[in-house]
């Protein structure tokens, strides 16, 4: 399968994943879903929007698009191209009207299902309480975890494809934006430059917001750009990434400017290590937790555990966080514990780091794809481990 006309999913990939809905519709006996996560009407419906409502029934022809009149003329496109489900029946919100007042209307008319789930993660309390007075017995509603999220962890073809594409683009990114790395410069200023490669790439937006973090800056694994000036000795923590078609990649790299210190060089080479160690234990039928302990042991024998304070990595998709998390074993609010099986299709980050006050950071990073064999790194750039004379290109 190859990428729809302007990498939209193809009818066949949207119709899988509906089935998949369904199917876990059954398994949680719901007899209907209240999809309000806006992500979520991209991945089922191709739409691309602020605002939006979906009901999701057990029956293939049950399937619900509420929208305003800023989407009509969009619903209008994608179903006239052929890139809508054929059974998808388009409820406007009237314009005196409200979208969870149409939703209620919708869900107490006739043949509607009793038992009707609402995505508890990305419902607010006070939408709740509102539905629930509004339908009263008519309708029960039914918190709902992660039931879309999880079928969203393995990729289909269509997504494999984009992902391999925006994989290379970024890849491609690196020796441009390593470049942008002087000293001299502002962080802000060379995240501005990364924006700009980022778009000569071709990539319609960042990602998340640029981080670009030098010297000291370099222990806050999540730094925001500011104007400390690089120096020479610093190294420069660069956390960048793009969306193509819908879909996020996400890359970082440690670059040193001019003389690399001694320890620069011993905190850089214990996070390659340890990168390279989970990629080697990734592969279907490992637990995620045992990605994230590979990293951590090969972090210990350098006596750098108590520097890595973050999980391994994360999953990649339509949002930049997505399952699985690479990390160590969580329970949830429901008692089941985050740890999954990885299997062949998933996408996510690698990305061990090392972050010490008043010296600074190291963190690499790179997107890979979980195939039957182990992990295929979508986002590799082929360069050696240093490149020019006190570059270390993570």
């Amino acid at each position: 399968m190859t990428t729809g006309k302007h990498g939209l999913a193809p009818p066949s990939a949207l119709d899988s994943r509906l089935d998949a809905v369904r199917a876990a519709l059954a398994a949680h006996e719901l007899d209907a879903l209240v999809v309000s996560h806006l992500p979520h009407l991209y991945y089922l419906l191709n739409l691309r929007a602020s605002a939006g409502l979906a009901i999701v029934g057990r029956d293939p022809d049950d399937l619900t698009l509420i929208i305003d009149f800023r989407y009509a003329e969009a619903v209008r496109r994608l179903r006239s191209a052929g890139a809508m489900p054929r059974t998808l029946d388009v409820v406007p919100v009237p314009t005196d009207g409200t979208y969870d007042g149409t939703l209620a209307g919708r869900l107490r008319a006739a043949g509607i299902p009793r038992r009707v789930g609402v995505e508890s993660d990305h419902c607010s309390v006070r939408r709740w309480d509102w539905l629930t007075r509004a339908l009263g017995a008519a309708v029960e509603l039914a918190p709902s975890t992660e039931l879309i999220e999880r079928a969203r962890m393995v990729k289909d073809t269509h997504e494999i494809a984009l992902f391999r594409t925006a994989g290379r683009m970024l890849a491609e990114a690196v020796a441009p934006a390593a470049a942008a790395v002087r000293a001299g410069r502002t962080e802000l200023e060379v995240a501005r430059e990364i924006d700009a490669v980022l778009q000569r790439s071709g990539f319609e937006a960042p990602a998340f917001e640029t981080i670009v973090a030098a010297g000291p800056n370099g222990a806050l694994p999540h730094a925001h750009p500011g104007q400390r000036r690089i120096q020479a000795g610093d190294l420069v923590l660069l956390d960048f990434g793009g969306v193509h078609h819908g879909y996020c990649v996400d890359l970082s790299r440690t670059v040193a400017v001019g003389t690399i210190p001694t320890e620069a060089r011993r905190l850089h080479d214990a996070v390659a290590e340890a990168q390279a160690a989970a990629m080697a234990v990734a592969a279907p039928g490992v637990r995620a937790s045992e990605v994230d302990t590979a990293a951590r042991a090969a972090l210990a024998r350098h006596g750098l555990a108590d520097a890595f304070g973050h999980s391994t990595g994360h999953g990649l998709g339509i949002e930049v966080h997505e399952l699985p998390r690479i990390g160590r074993p969580r329970t949830t609010a429901t008692g089941e514990t985050d740890d999954v099986v990885l299997a062949p299709g998933m996408v996510f980050t690698i990305e061990p780091g090392v972050y010490v006050p008043d010296v600074g950071g190291v963190r690499i990073e790179d997107d890979v794809l979980l195939t039957g064999d182990g992990c295929e790194v979508l986002t590799a750039t082929g360069e050696p481990r240093e490149r020019g004379a006190g570059r270390m290109p993570a």
